[in-house]
């Protein structure tokens, strides 16, 4: 049986072994470990082996666990018969753990890292405690006697936590007296009695349910449906064309009437309803809508006293982008978004209302909790997709029980949910321009949608009801132009305009003729004209624009019209943009300070006044700097880690190990006033001249202890060359980040 310790086995390793190593636990590579020695250290404190665990499947655990109860955290325990499961299995899951470094050891004795029984927190393998009426005795037995319902409480605790509260625990009573399971189990034997309100399932007993539901080690079956691709594409190009009208009419909707921020942060459920009732979705809808506006940095909150929620510039920019990029910019904010929109619309333990956009629905693993359960999707081929999202839940809780927390199946469900209404999935699986934002980024995605995407169509159906309906989607100058004329009444797969008085009425705000609608019209629509709506446009054009209004930021007034007359026909009104409303009046869109300074220049002496008519000093009293607010952005997802750099590190730790393992001479240090760095460079000199070999401890780039072993080439200008005895690779060393150095006897 092997008795070897973790630093050794480290070091028998090859090196795509321990590159592996740090590829699966990145933890131990951050910063730099000096050498196999620092790397066994770490993967061994508690915090990093819990980390570990998280990753770990219900199997693997169960692998650990009973690793645990065998004590191999104490000494090498054989791996055979560790659990009544086949021997391949046993073997893979024992590699997973030594390939995590959470094991070492072949097979006939396989050591635990002893913060292993740490990172299992306070039950250890999920076990309680061991009872000494339990000893030597066959509790297979006395479980074969128990009813259904005590075999309900001793699974839960066997599979969960192996303590739980309850009042029957008051007393232990005879069997006989015994009415309910916990009074029953009590009476047995088979629970134990810490207080009057806890009872602890014994170790004897979890350990003989376990053996019974070998099962439960087996990952759930997933149920799947096969579409062809085409046909999820289609469908969740369906769905993001809702989530971008949605969002459109959102932007609008808050440019016009924005949303106020509560005292506690976040919007209020009067704010959530109103945009509910406006575009005619659910809650949860409309939360999940204002946190990607959020994430995307479409809305962001103001700086006054009063907070609003008001788009930002960014949302004029995507208005204008193709629909296919609009998607791309919701989708990547979407997996980016460090907060869970689930969230919004509960209440928290003190009973309080999670309100959208506020802190209370940050949390920062959001992003990778939503990649891990599309990562599953992916996995399935393309077309393919799930039957029920609880079984995905229930697969992704056998794959990794101790991550997520209480709300790890909700997770799952919410994801799915919020991918389906952004198209990343439909019918169950992931969509083309889903796999592509995940594979490729934003842009290829976007291209994907793209295809996805019904070709929009020219033309549209005009109704004698003064209906328009567009049996598609329309092209975007022309939906531009609908949308002056006529008003949304339905949307979907055909959306269908209404047009009205007031909607006629806003074409022509907006510099729209009678014979620009008309032509529209005639040359759009399939179907003819009827009467009712060329009469109804001729109506409202004969009437619009009788009374006219316009805006003026300044005006100048003066008694006499002759001086009136002469700053208008001078030059400088042409720049200032003077129109004279009156014989005495001139009003200009130009700020008044501007124009008072120009006329000023020229020769005039204006002065400035109030709305009481009283002369004003209108220069500034400082400078003033406004700036947009926008919302944060947060990368998700883990990094991947560069292959050649793990690679280097695994070069840098075993030239670390040769050094540590060298023997040297008594070695020399440089003094913080550096009076034996002469001694430092002699060293290096004789080296340099006989050939010989150097330690050298020093401060690397990082700030972290490091240990060389160099055969040295060259000294000056600082700096010391030599090569790695069992390379070629040159290395140069900054002379003053040396410690110490001594000659190493081969």
């Amino acid at each position: 049986m092997s008795s070897t310790t973790l630093t050794d086995w480290l070091r028998a390793r090859d090196d795509e072994a321990l590159t592996e190593v740090l590829r699966v636990r990145p933890d131990l590579a951050t910063p730099r470990p000096a050498d196999t020695t620092v790397l066994a250290t770490r993967a061994g404190t508690r915090a990093s082996v819990a980390r570990a665990a998280e990753g770990l499947d219900t199997f693997t655990l169960a692998v650990l666990d009973a690793l645990l109860t065998a004590g191999a955290d104490k000494q090498p325990v054989p791996l055979e018969g560790l659990l009544d499961v086949p021997p391949e299995r046993l073997k893979e899951a024992a590699d997973t753990l030594r390939t995590m470094i959470l094991a070492w050891g072949e097979d006939d004795g396989i050591s635990l890292v002893p913060a292993a029984r740490e990172a299992g927190g306070l039950y250890p393998g999920g076990l309680g405690r061991s009872s000494p009426s339990l000893t030597d005795v066959d509790v297979s037995v006395l479980l074969a006697e128990i009813e259904d319902d005590e075999r309900k409480v001793v699974t839960a605790l066997a599979h969960g936590q192996p303590v739980g509260r309850t009042k029957d625990a008051a007393e232990i009573l005879p069997l006989a007296d015994a009415r309910t399971p916990i009074q029953r189990l009590l009476a047995r034997g088979l629970l134990l009695r810490v207080d009057a309100q806890t009872v602890e399932l014994p170790r004897e007993v979890g350990l003989a349910v376990r053996r019974e539901r070998t099962g439960a080690l087996t990952e759930p079956t997933l149920h799947t449906a096969t579409n062809k691709q085409s046909t999820v594409d289609a469908t969740a190009a369906s769905e993001t064309l809702e989530v971008l009208r949605h969002m459109e009419a959102l932007i609008h909707m808050w440019s016009d009437d924005p949303a106020t921020t509560l005292k506690s942060g976040g919007i209020g459920v009067r704010d959530v309803r109103r945009l509910t009732k406006a575009l005619e979705i659910s809650e949860r809808q409309a939360t999940l809508l204002v946190e990607l506006a959020f994430g995307a940095s479409l809305v962001a909150e103001t700086d006054t006293v009063i907070p609003e929620w008001v788009p930002t510039n960014h949302a004029d920019l995507w208005l204008a982008a193709s629909p296919a990029n609009r998607w791309a910019t919701l989708a990547t904010a979407w997996l980016d978004l460090p907060r869970l929109p689930g969230l919004g619309g509960l209440r928290d333990g003190k009973d309080k209302l999670l309100a959208p956009l506020s802190e209370d629905l940050r949390r920062p693993v959001a992003p990778l909790e939503r990649l891990r359960v599309l990562t599953a999707l992916t996995d399935l081929k393309p077309g393919t997709g799930i039957v029920s999202p609880d079984e995905l839940a229930a697969v992704l809780a056998w794959r990794a029980p101790r991550r997520g927390g209480r709300l790890r199946d909700e997770i799952v469900r919410w994801t799915l949910t919020e991918a389906s209404a952004l198209g990343v999935v439909a019918l169950g699986a992931v969509s083309g321009p889903g796999r592509a934002l995940l594979d490729e980024g934003a842009a290829a995605s976007a291209k994907r949608m793209a295809e996805a995407m019904p070709e929009p169509i020219d033309h549209f159906l005009v109704q004698a009801d003064l209906t328009v309906v567009a049996p598609g989607v329309l092209e975007p100058h022309l939906a531009a132009q609908v949308g002056e004329v006529a008003d949304v009444e339905s949307a979907g797969s055909a959306t269908v305009y209404r047009v009205s008085e007031t909607s006629i009425r806003r074409a022509l705000d907006v510099g729209r003729t009678a014979a620009d609608l008309h032509e529209l019209f005639r040359l759009r629509s399939r179907t003819p004209i009827p009467q009712s709506l060329t009469y109804l446009i001729d109506d409202v054009a004969r009437r619009h624009g009788r009374l006219r209004g316009g805006a003026a930021t300044s005006f100048l007034r003066c008694d006499d019209p002759a001086l009136v007359a002469e700053v208008a026909a001078h030059p400088v009104a042409t720049s200032l943009r003077l129109r004279r409303i009156a014989p005495t009046v001139l009003i200009s869109p130009v700020p008044l300070l501007e124009i008072l300074d120009e006329l000023r220049a020229v020769g005039f002496t204006p002065a400035a006044e109030d709305v009481d008519g009283q002369v004003v000093d209108l220069r500034p009293t400082g400078r003033r700097v406004q700036t947009a607010t926008r919302a944060l952005r947060r990368p998700a997802g883990t990094r991947v880690a560069d292959p050649e750099q793990l690679s280097d590190i695994v070069r840098s730790m075993r030239a670390g190990d040769r050094a540590a393992e060298s023997r040297r001479s008594r070695p020399v240090s440089p003094s913080s006033g550096g009076a034996n760095l002469a001694e430092v460079m002699a060293l290096l000199k004789t080296a340099i001249q006989d050939g010989s070999k150097v330690w050298i401890g020093m401060v690397d780039g990082h700030g972290s202890a490091v240990q060389r072993v160099l055969i040295p080439v060259r000294l000056g200008g600082g700096v010391v060359e030599g090569h790695d005895p069992t390379g070629d690779d040159l290395h140069r060393l900054p002379v003053h980040r040396i410690t110490s150095a001594a000659l190493v006897d081969d």
